[in-house]
């Protein structure tokens, strides 16, 4: 396979020679928004729900008027993907403040550094294949959720200490996620997914007043579970909520919709549940496949 082409602002670039200034923002201080996306033949799945995201992080951050327009986004995604032949991807779109003095505070006028870079992936829909090889092993670390008034969590920006932080905590153990709970010992969030449980037939989520990123294929789900009548909610939940649960999963853009199949907490052993995967959840993996097979038949 040829060398990846990436683009840094507007320019298509070899992956072995794109570059960031030392004195950009967001390598210096992590000041710049991100979005992952999932191509399906060719077209960014949810587009307009991830550039209106993108945005809003920005605007959080101060330079929301410096994003360009998502049209102008599209073109260079679109050719970003032509240049590397890529029909099915996974992209990265990343917006900083771009290249500023070495002082924490930034200055009012903003050039943004705009990068993009891809990855092939297994096509996806109802002929696809998942990108994960097997069901979820999830774990709760002692890695807490930021509150809201420190770390502003619908902002989904370069910062992820957090993150970093729960993940380091699975190393060495077979476990594919940390779970993050809320100073207040609430189920918030894994490090990169949304969580779901499923208890009598009823879907839950954690809610938004929560510290926590309201993913973009969250948001899908919950669609479809009403398309599907599933009953569908969203609380405060206790770690015991997954231990009375009957079905779990996780979400985001990449593993779409990924099963849970053990709770664990190979550390205190406080938590311990298997699970297998679920009526509700094959629904809605399969909805969310017609869904994706939309985007191959509108082609």
């Amino acid at each position: 396979m040829n060398e990846l082409q990436y683009l840094i602002n507007g320019e298509l670039v070899p992956a072995s020679a794109a570059t960031v200034s030392v004195r950009d923002r967001g390598f210096m201080y992590g000041d710049a928004a991100f979005e992952t996306l999932r191509v399906y033949g060719g077209t960014p799945f949810e587009w307009d729900r991830h550039i209106d995201r993108l945005t809003q992080s920005c605007e959080r951050l101060g330079f929301g008027d410096s994003v360009p327009s998502r049209d102008t986004l599209r073109e260079q995604i679109t050719r970003m993907l032509t240049a590397n032949d890529l029909q099915e991807a996974y992209v990265k779109l990343s917006v900083t403040r771009g290249e500023q003095p070495g002082k924490l505070t930034p200055k009012r006028d903003v050039e943004p550094t705009v990068v993009a870079i891809c990855s092939p992936l297994s096509r996806g829909g109802l002929a696809g294949t998942r990108v994960w090889d097997e069901p979820a092993t999830i774990s709760i670390v002692e890695t807490t959720q930021p509150p809201a008034s420190a770390l502003p969590p619908g902002a989904k920006t370069h910062n992820y200490l957090t993150g970093i932080l729960a993940r380091l905590e699975l190393r060495g153990s077979d476990v594919d996620e940390a779970m993050l709970l809320s100073t207040e010992g609430y189920l918030t969030e894994g490090a990169t997914s949304n969580l779901f449980f499923v208890h009598d037939g009823v879907l839950s989520t954690p809610a938004t007043s929560l510290p926590l990123l309201p993913g973009i294929t969250r948001k899908v789900v919950l669609e479809l579970a009403e398309e599907l009548d599933i009953p569908a909610e969203t609380g405060r939940y206790t770690p015991e909520s997954l231990v009375d649960a009957d079905e779990v999963f996780l979400t985001n853009s990449t593993w779409e919709i990924r099963p849970v199949t053990r709770f664990a907490d190979d550390a205190s052993r406080q938590y311990e549940r298997e699970y297998e995967v679920g009526t509700v959840t094959r629904r809605l993996q399969r909805a969310f496949d017609e869904r994706v097979e939309t985007l191959y038949k509108d082609a």
